[in-house]
């Protein structure tokens, strides 16, 4: 078995627990059946190897359609809090290299590259919030312009009073309550 392969036992297990997600929050993925996002998940290991990780980590993964793909389905983390498994990160390799001292484990934009998914963005962030509300005590780090990381910045958002606000850090800063969130296309 390879390294990013999961065992017949931990897709069965994995499998199931997206079911039950799934059919427990309807209202994220209307008109989509579960049994053709099963298929396309058993025929794509790789992907589940990459759901996996975002469950480990804390994410709790669910379909959500933010935009209508024909064939396409976006697992998001869904986690109440930003993912236990992906705080204290600084956001990219860049960032981490300038630090001086207290370098944490791992980066934000690497530790998605080595799960395989990808950092949401500022509009996926808002967007899943009309589903809930997630990150009341935490934040998220989210993709960050260009123009902004190429100043030293990087941005990340949280739930407050009732609506998202969206800030901005220092690229190499990280917290405790800071993670991301991800998605992943199957």
């Amino acid at each position: 078995m390879g390294k990013k392969e999961l065992s017949p036992e931990q897709q069965e297990e994995l499998i199931g627990r997206l079911k039950t997600r799934f059919d427990s929050n309807m209202n994220r993925h209307e008109g989509i059946d579960w049994m053709d996002v099963q298929v396309k998940l058993e025929a794509n290991p790789d992907k589940l190897w990459s759901l996996f990780q975002m469950e480990e980590t804390g994410g709790e993964p669910d379909v959500a359609v933010l935009e209508p793909q024909e064939d396409v389905y976006v697992f998001y983390d869904f986690s109440a809090e930003t993912p236990k498994g992906r705080r204290s990160l600084c956001y990219d390799r860049e960032a981490w290299e300038a630090r001086k001292k207290f370098k944490p484990e791992n980066t934000v934009m690497d530790l998605a590259a080595e799960m395989g998914i990808e950092v949401i963005t500022e509009e996926e962030y808002r967007a899943l919030q009309t589903f809930g509300s997630f990150d009341k005590k935490t934040s998220t780090w989210v993709l960050t312009p260009e123009n902004i990381r190429e100043l030293g910045g990087a941005i990340f958002c949280d739930y407050r009073y009732g609506q998202v606000f969206t800030y901005h850090n220092g690229a190499d800063s990280y917290y405790g309550s800071r993670a991301f969130r991800g998605k992943l296309e199957v």
